[in-house]
């Protein structure tokens, strides 16, 4: 079988949220730079991300939010009926120059990721992971729910055993939900209790085919690792899926600003390792994650994991010119210290485990569904 697919774009080197919102940050450009700086970079298997078409979001999105969303775009404001029906410049959805064309590039990623593991293989699109995203509105940052449009697009294949895996700091609540009626996508969400949106208690089944873990405060390496080999593959290996969707949102790790878990990036590689050969279809997306540096040694160091590849002790000049280019006007950023800039796997973050994380891992193995009708 081939190696694994990459798929980016430059829309995000020149896009932004705008000053002062969390998504400020270069995280997708910043990722590609660190791959190429490698030497992680194969031309012949990468491609750049389309522009899903209005036909293609359809699939999911309400055909009047996909509309209000390209004006919102073309006159960079709405009005206030617009605002209030679809939270578009609300709650953190704000109007920036491309808020229509750099979620439709995601969700066109996203796409061609499904189209291209079609016959089995696996991608990875950093650009992807908007996982908070509705039918019909903007929510947590995300316009456009690019991992509900790829699993629809390997429904749409023919595949009817489909396993979405959520990492990042917030529920994957956008993900669920869109699935809380169909059994052939089992969704499984680890993220911070008490955290928005809020949702993803461990008793939310979506009526049988999800699992939640809404996991304390202080989350360390080790209890990912249980949770992770308790929990998560379990489950997986009594699914069988036929493929694998991992959101692997950033905003777990220890130095994000909006989370308040402690885990090392350790904990993604690893899992990015442990799916790799577990099933037929794998896609990696990015997702959350809000302090450039962690954010793409992250994924960067996942692209890595996807291809069996480990990163080398300390960094080569090139890649480390390109992290002691960032800046970050947050606290964090401004005395960051020099593992960021040289390294690109963190120090583990080991830690005890909790009586809490036994009980939620064995929680999560209690009456689950039959594996769904197996097709090729």
């Amino acid at each position: 079988m081939q190696g694994p697919w990459l798929i980016g774009s430059d829309i995000y080197r020149h896009s932004s949220y705008g000053p002062g919102h969390p998504l400020a940050i270069p995280r997708v450009s910043t990722t590609l730079d660190l791959i190429a700086a490698l030497g992680w970079h194969d031309p012949a298997r990468y491609r750049d991300s389309p522009m899903a078409t209005p036909a293609q979001l359809a699939r999911f999105h309400h055909p009047d939010y996909i509309a209000a969303l390209q004006a919102a775009e073309a006159a960079q404001s709405v009005p206030d009926a617009v605002r209030d029906r679809f939270d578009l410049n609300a709650r953190g959805n704000p109007i920036f120059p491309e808020v229509f064309r750099r979620p439709a590039t995601s969700a066109g990623g996203v796409l061609l990721a499904a189209s291209l593991t079609a016959a089995g293989g696996s991608a990875h699109v950093p650009g992807g992971g908007l996982h908070h995203a509705r039918a019909d509105r903007a929510s947590g940052f995300c316009f456009l729910n690019d991992a509900v449009l790829g699993l629809c697009a390997w429904l749409d294949q023919g595949l009817d055993n489909l396993l979405y895996l959520d990492i990042d700091a917030h529920h994957g609540d956008g993900v669920e939900a869109a699935f809380a009626d169909d059994p052939r996508v089992f969704t499984l969400s680890i993220h911070e209790a008490g955290r928005w949106p809020f949702t993803g208690a461990l008793h939310d089944r979506a009526g049988g085919h999800a699992r939640n873990i809404p996991v304390p405060a202080g989350l360390n390496d080790v209890e990912f690792s249980y949770l992770w080999q308790q929990a998560v593959m379990p489950v997986l290996r009594h699914l069988r899926p036929q493929a694998i969707m991992l959101q692997c949102g950033a905003d777990a790790l220890a130095e994000d600003p909006l989370a308040r878990l402690s885990l090392s990036n350790n904990a993604h590689l690893g899992a990015v390792a442990a799916l790799r050969d577990q099933a037929p279809r794998l896609i990696l997306l990015g997702g959350g994650g809000y302090n450039p540096w962690t954010v793409a040694r992250c994924w960067a160091g996942a692209w890595g994991a996807l291809n069996g590849l480990a990163p080398p002790p300390r960094l080569p000049p090139p890649a480390e010119a390109i992290l002691r280019g960032l800046r970050f006007h947050r606290a964090a950023g401004r005395n960051p210290p020099e593992a960021w800039f040289t390294t690109m796997r963190d120090a583990p973050r080991p830690g005890p485990l909790r009586g809490e994380i036994r009980h939620l891992a064995a929680a999560t193995l209690r009456d689950l569904p039959p594996p769904a009708r197996l097709v090729p």
